[in-house]
């Protein structure tokens, strides 16, 4: 396919997503590693060969982000956003069966880190913006795009320092959609539920530091710092936080019961995320606050007791429930641990009404004719908490039409991420029909 004559959104999005992925932009989340400046270039360079005049924003050396606003037909209505980051987790290589950078195509997927978080809806908003500028079709209202560095270490480098240091590119914006929204649940023959994100956990990445008395190895030894490191993580790490369900839970367990025609009862855990198939992963961590221990730090020779031990824990919390969860931490580490933030954000929740709820639902249905969009509750965060910090309204909304037995959830950050290439097609189709009636 030449340059000159790149094709229809649908013909070019599966190119974009390989060239994208083919990219190493890696996040080991200390600043270090190739950046994002390269995709950051490859996509200002994509959306100037259709006129836009896109802005390539570094906060650090090699962590940049693009951005660029499309003029809509009526300037006077408030501005639509668009994002998406550009960076993605490490991988290893020699775990993967095609290499996580190749960007192989392979029982009808698209493989690679970042195929499905996030540089597939990268793609598909390039191709359909590309496809509507190239043809001259200018979306109801201004729409602003981003493509973000660092929105898997916090977003430090990416969304939040454009928030920070260049709001005005975002003037006028008061709605937005981002990832991990507006892909399928099959629930039968007749009913294919897509899940749209309109609210989202609170994190505490935290450091557990101990200090104890260091000393001998061979003598004995009652202020191990160790030991009582241990201990604590231990506690927490098979702590059942207390379910608590929040309005877009109650609203989507109410409608999946409606759909399976069974009772979905949030006390029982065990027993409603059994009826959820592969969505469980996703679903079941919005039931409760969680604290996950994933790393532990301590000492320096196997002779010596170390004075102090540390330990860090991914924590997230449901949006209200803040406090509760940090009385619960404290209660649960004791007093001898002492906890800091490594890095801390907001929960967000939102209502699923407006007429961008009804464009969603119209847009997914023209092209599923038994698709139903649902709200739901991410467990993780998204670049959508510093966007809020500008009033704008945020929904997880890249749509995918996916095969029932693939484990969607299991592709974020896992081995063999990949994504269905009439998927791909299929989100493109639904993004062009949305922003017809965005």
């Amino acid at each position: 396919m030449s340059a000159e004559s790149p094709g229809t959104a649908e013909e070019e999005v599966v190119e974009l997503c390989r060239d994208l992925i083919r990219i190493d932009t890696s996040n080991y989340g200390n600043n270090e590693g190739p950046g994002e400046r390269a995709a950051a270039e490859y996509v200002a360079e994509k959306l100037a060969e259709v006129g836009l005049e896109p802005q390539i924003i570094e906060s650090s050396p090699g962590r940049a982000s693009t951005v660029a606003r499309i003029e809509g037909e009526d300037r006077s209505r408030p501005g639509l956003l668009i994002h998406g980051h550009t960076d993605v987790v490490p991988a290893n290589a020699d775990d993967w069966q095609h290499h996580p950078f190749s960007g192989e195509i392979a029982d009808g997927c698209v493989w690679g880190r970042g195929a499905v978080d996030m540089k597939d809806m990268d793609a598909m908003t390039l191709a359909v913006v590309r496809d509507r500028l190239r043809t001259g079709r200018k979306p109801p209202r201004d729409v602003v795009l981003a493509f973000l560095a660092d929105e898997e270490a916090g977003g430090v480098y990416g969304a939040k320092h454009l928030v920070d240091h260049h709001a005005d590119l975002f003037e006028g914006v008061t709605e937005a959609i981002g990832e991990v929204g507006g892909f399928s649940f099959t629930v039968n023959e007749n009913l294919r539920l897509y899940l749209i994100e309109t609210a989202q956990k609170g994190m505490h990445w935290m450091r557990l530091t101990v200090d104890g008395t260091a000393g001998h190895g061979s003598m004995t030894n009652t202020d191990n710092a160790i030991t009582e490191l241990c201990e604590a993580v231990g506690r927490l790490g098979r702590h059942k936080f207390p379910v608590r369900v929040t309005k877009t839970v109650r609203s989507f367990l109410d409608e999946l019961s409606d759909a399976l025609g069974v009772e979905l009862d949030p006390e029982d855990m065990e027993e409603t995320l059994a009826k959820l198939g592969g969505i469980a992963k996703i679903i079941g961590a919005t039931l409760q606050n969680t604290a996950a221990p994933t790393q532990l730090g301590a000492g320096y020779k196997v002779n010596v007791i170390p004075g102090q031990a540390t330990a860090h824990v991914d924590g997230r919390f449901l949006p209200g429930h803040e406090e509760e969860f940090l009385a619960d931490l404290d209660r649960v580490l004791g007093p001898r641990v002492r906890r800091e933030d490594v890095h801390a954000d907001k929960a967000l929740e939102t209502s699923f009404d407006g007429a961008l709820v009804d464009a969603m639902q119209s847009s997914l249905r023209a092209e599923d004719p038994i698709a139903q969009a649902v709200p739901y509750m991410l467990s993780g965060g998204t670049d959508a908490k510093s966007f809020d910090d500008l009033g704008i309204r945020c929904f997880g909304f890249a749509p995918l039409k996916l095969p029932p037995e693939l484990d969607f959830a299991g592709m974020f950050h896992g081995v063999d991420e990949r994504v269905p290439v009439d998927g791909l097609q299929f989100g493109t189709r639904v993004l062009d029909r949305f922003l017809d009636q965005a």
